[in-house]
């Protein structure tokens, strides 16, 4: 089972989360009909950029997990950011863990590169369960 984690800003632009999606999907050389789910923090399970993403996914499943749940997870890079956003030191990695039990992070969190210099509004991570 392979599954991404995402987070997203509030009003996040969907190009902008898919397009980072499939540049971590690209990365670990997984087509993105191997993608088993989207997980992320209940907060921004309805966000409209992770729903569209799951959407062009092939319409696959959006888990969410709830702040404190998420942030009983290690991870290699929590973040200050969504600590304070969300209630959780990290969304994209606990998340992809979270949905994947007993397996691994496959890519580590990445974040989005917007045009125009502005700043990253979604961060993804893959992960996978092995054996699935």
């Amino acid at each position: 089972m392979t599954v991404v984690g995402v987070g997203a800003s509030s009003g996040a632009p969907a190009d902008e989360v898919y397009e980072l999606i499939e540049r971590v999907l690209a990365e670990a050389d997984v087509p993105a009909d191997r993608v088993a789910a989207l997980a992320t923090v209940a907060a921004r399970a309805d966000e409209p950029a992770i729903v569209e993403a799951a959407r062009r996914l092939g319409g696959v499943p959006v888990l969410a997990y709830d702040a404190a749940t998420l942030a009983a997870i290690a991870v290699p890079t929590p973040s200050p950011a969504a600590l304070a956003a969300v209630g959780t030191p990290s969304v994209a990695e606990a998340a992809a863990l979270a949905a994947a039990p007993g397996g691994q992070l496959i890519v580590r969190k990445r974040k989005s590169t917007p045009p125009g210099g502005r700043p990253p509004t979604a961060t993804a991570a893959l992960a996978s369960r092995p054996g699935q």
